[in-house]
């Protein structure tokens, strides 16, 4: 009888941006804020902060990764976070979602005004990503 393959890890990964003074909204319904396109979302997002100063406008991108071991039955995370503030109105052409309000005030710029290296440097998937493949290195290879 043929060896059956080892079952395999399994990887999975969900973030959200989190307004403070939303009460972390939009949090896990970031993708779905609103119906349509990531225009939509975060004009609707700028809508319910048109009243608010800049300085109350702080936010966080928060991506989680999960890793299933199969062999032990045990999940393994690692999270990144990203820190920023809303910006009062949408700046620059790069990226998705809400890169052109989400205001990064070390670069002073939005996330749509980054390079894709300098987003991926201080992005919150590429700081959880980092963490999982320590993790990956340490414990599986």
């Amino acid at each position: 009888m043929p060896k059956a393959d080892p079952p395999l890890l399994t990887l999975a990964e969900d973030a959200g941006l989190e307004v403070d003074i939303l009460n972390g909204r939009p949090g896990v319904y970031t993708a779905r804020y609103a119906p349509g396109t990531d225009e939509d979302r975060y004009r609707k997002l700028l809508s319910e902060l048109q009243n608010v100063s800049e300085e109350k406008r702080t936010a966080r991108f928060r991506a989680t990764i999960a890793i299933y071991d199969p062999s032990n039955d045990k999940v393994r995370t690692c999270e990144g976070i990203y820190e920023g503030r809303i910006a009062l109105e949408p700046i620059g052409n790069n990226g998705f979602g809400y890169d052109p309000i989400f205001y990064n005030e070390e670069l002073n710029k939005t996330n749509a005004q980054m390079t894709m290296e300098e987003k991926n440097k201080v992005s919150h998937r590429g700081k959880a990503l980092r963490k999982a493949k320590i993790i990956l290195q340490r414990d599986f290879l």
